[in-house]
């Protein structure tokens, strides 16, 4: 990967409606090279999609929970694992050294939708000994591109 490489993706993180023929331009290449390096890039898996950001709450998803999670043994982290990307409120899960062991970050229409989720969804979860939430107040910065 060269820096030209680098540029496409930097490019493409803030606007990835961008055409092949506009970034082409903007990196000094002619669009048949431009079109290449994207297709690998694509290819090898440094590019790996495109999607549209939709505001929360515009959609009427206008509350956000973080859920530290502890499991009971690690035998079930797999299976955890696999079930919580199944779910659709929950928008993104990490697993943490040490305790908890994940971090989740569910939205919901208002805290009545997110205490039927916990009730109806996050208790049932495999391997689960202990669920802490925090509410999330307000979202000061996005995940947002990354420092190429």
């Amino acid at each position: 990967m060269d820096a030209i490489d680098r540029e496409i993706l930097r490019l493409l993180q803030i606007d990835g409606r961008m055409t092949a023929t506009a970034l082409a331009s903007e990196v000094g290449l002619t669009v048949a090279p431009c079109h290449r390096r994207i297709k690998e890039l694509e290819r090898s898996g440094v590019l790996t999609g495109y999607r549209a950001v939709v505001d929360p709450a515009a959609v009427g998803l206008t509350f956000q929970a973080l859920v530290f999670v502890t499991l009971r043994d690690r035998q079930q982290m797999l299976t955890f694992e696999d079930e919580v990307g199944r779910i659709e409120q929950i928008v993104k899960a990490d697993r943490l050294f040490g305790e908890p062991d994940f971090l989740l970050k569910v939205i919901a229409a208002d805290l009545q939708a997110y205490q039927q989720f916990y009730d109806e969804v996050l208790v049932g979860l495999p391997g689960v000994e202990k669920l802490t939430s925090t509410i999330v107040m307000k979202t000061v910065k996005e995940e947002g591109a990354l420092p190429l």
